[in-house]
């Protein structure tokens, strides 16, 4: 025994495309009524909004350009973000010149050590204290570091 409830389809069907034709006509005076009633309830509306329409649309722009603007301005690659990478471009730019600098300065020392015997011999007696016969070197005492203060709890004026 089957007990599944069929609803019935909601669209008509015709058997021929005349008595659609038919069907429509009909119905037309129906629509047109229901059209002017719907049209007569919103005149009040529309004319208001017919009314206003240029403070409408006045007020649209006005408020998409102060989105546009803040979305430029603070956005994710807004010009808050733009001026911050480009300070941190600049400081890497510096640093890269720096250290471009000391790789020159480094790549001169190398060269003059390979080439030149007075640098070889400088950097001898500087960091081996290195000394030709007969030479006498004198070492100074290293500077005597102050004493340091004990810690007090107490207030300094």
């Amino acid at each position: 025994m089957d007990l599944r409830v069929v609803s019935k389809s909601k669209i008509r069907t015709f058997r021929s495309p005349e008595e659609g034709l038919r069907s429509l006509v009909d119905r037309a005076p129906e629509a047109e009524a229901f059209a002017e009633r719907t049209l007569e309830k919103m005149r009040p509306q529309l004319s208001w909004l017919y009314e206003f329409r240029r403070r409408f649309a006045t007020t649209a722009v006005i408020l998409f350009t102060a989105w546009l603007f803040v979305h430029v301005v603070f956005g994710a690659n807004g010009m808050a973000e733009y001026k911050q990478k480009k300070g941190e471009y600049l400081g890497l730019q510096k640093e890269i010149d720096h250290l471009q600098k000391e790789n020159d300065a480094a790549a001169q020392e190398i060269n003059a050590l390979k080439t030149d015997p007075k640098a070889i011999e400088k950097q001898a007696r500087e960091e081996l204290h290195y000394t030709r016969p007969g030479e006498i070197v004198f070492v100074a005492p290293p500077p005597a570091q102050p004493l340091a203060q004990p810690a007090t709890h107490s207030a300094q004026k």
